[in-house]
């Protein structure tokens, strides 16, 4: 495959002096070209057939079908193939390939992906399809056994961020519990992690778990979504120890350190990678007096309070789509704008938290807020507490290292792809 690749280069780049080709690099087709699970029918339609099928996504859970054309040369005549493409949901295509879809089950943010975080989704029908959506936020985020009668496979599809405090992985748990529990297959269909290639950050303590994070990994965890089910089912992590019935639709060519564009923003304020890049060190803030730019243009790129006046950028939280009310709505805030960054952070920079707690200046208040919401997205109450006792940037990641070299051990035996 590799001297076919180099043969198919050489082509193309002879094409091009001799023959003045126009056409973008995207058009090349590539041999050794990267494809999600979902972009690769031909593993999982046949595995679908004649079972009842519940899918659960959101509006990232797309199917990507790529033409090859002829692009002309210059002087019109024929020249190299390239591709155009034509994207549509999962549902959509499942439906259009006669799989019969009972039920499409919901994460936080809803199935078309426009609702606030921790804003409850109804449950109702999907207009284009007619088939029931049921919500997995809110009181129901494990599918109830009637919800699940008559049900063969569950199909899971939904592009994650790679954080644990992204809740789409506790969605993931308890589908599989539910199906486990159920005698119901489990098939998840593989995509890229925008963090993937290192971990890093605490790790969870037990007494600490909750829906933003039910396991003991750190922060940044290093696996693909279909990787991350495969340790559940490892570690025993279900309910009384159950194992569901598991089956990963592998990507084609991908490599964990590589990093790939995501077929739509996980969730309203995540709208492009460097929000997506951002996330994991900026929404410590979310347990604090601290914006993270939620109603601005600018979500998880900036931060700020009315009371870090040291720092210089000023932004004003409005309501907006996906921030119907947000933190500190209306109010001025002092902080810093990242979003003239390049999306290439690979480790957690808790210097921007540092930083904040250091400058502020509100006697009547706290830094943390009063339900210790940063500890649950933490893991444990110890970096709140090396926080207030100003231990510094060296010595808190310094506590980390044991416990992320004690997790790697862990993660190695569920890693499908190259590291």
């Amino acid at each position: 495959m590799a001297l076919n690749f180099k043969i198919k280069t050489i082509v193309v780049i002879c094409l091009i002096f001799l023959g003045g080709i126009s056409f973008t690099k995207a058009q090349i087709y590539n041999g050794d070209e990267f494809k999600t699970g979902a972009d690769q029918p031909e593993l999982y339609l046949k595995l679908l057939k004649d079972k009842n099928v519940a899918v659960v996504t959101n509006q990232t859970g797309i199917v990507t079908k790529k033409t090859y054309v002829n692009v002309p040369r210059n002087n019109g005549t024929g020249g190299a193939k390239g591709i155009e493409t034509d994207k549509k949901s999962i549902v959509d295509f499942l439906v259009e390939n006669k799989i019969k879809v009972k039920t499409i089950f919901a994460p936080e943010h809803g199935f078309r992906g426009d609702a606030d975080a921790g804003e409850k989704v109804k449950n109702g029908i999907d207009i284009k399809t007619g088939i029931p959506t049921v919500s997995l936020y809110g009181a129901n985020k494990k599918p109830k056994p009637e919800q699940l009668k008559g049900i063969d496979v569950i199909v899971f599809d939904i592009q994650d961020v790679g954080v644990r405090f992204y809740t789409y992985i506790s969605t993931l748990t308890y589908i599989m519990e539910a199906a486990a529990q159920n005698d119901i297959e489990v098939i998840v269909l593989d995509r890229p992690n925008p963090h993937d290639g290192y971990t890093d950050g605490p790790i969870l303590k037990k007494k600490w778990e909750s829906f933003v994070g039910m396991h003991e990994v750190p922060v940044v965890y290093g696996l693909t979504i279909a990787e991350y089910g495969k340790m559940i089912n490892g570690q025993k992590w279900l309910a009384k120890g159950l194992q569901a019935k598991y089956t990963v639709i592998p990507m084609q060519n991908y490599h964990k350190k590589k990093r790939y564009g995501v077929s739509d923003k996980p969730s309203p304020n995540l709208p492009n990678d460097l929000a997506i890049n951002l996330y994991p060190s900026l929404c410590f803030f979310e347990g604090t007096q601290v914006s993270v730019g939620r109603g601005t243009p600018l979500p998880f790129q900036i931060y700020g309070s009315p009371w870090t006046k040291n720092l210089p950028y000023q932004f004003t939280p409005m309501p907006s789509f996906g921030a119907k009310d947000p933190f500190l709505n209306g109010q001025i805030c002092y902080g810093e704008n990242l979003s003239g960054r390049k999306p290439d952070l690979r480790k957690l920079d808790i210097s921007w938290l540092l930083k904040s707690y250091s400058n502020y200046k509100n006697p009547q208040q706290n830094f943390f807020l009063t339900n210790l919401f940063f500890d649950k997205l933490a893991g444990s109450d110890e970096f709140r507490n090396q926080i207030i006792a100003k231990k510094s940037e060296k010595e808190i990641r310094s506590s980390w290292e044991k416990d992320l070299r004690d997790y790697e051990v862990i993660r190695k035996k569920y890693v499908i792809y190259k590291d």
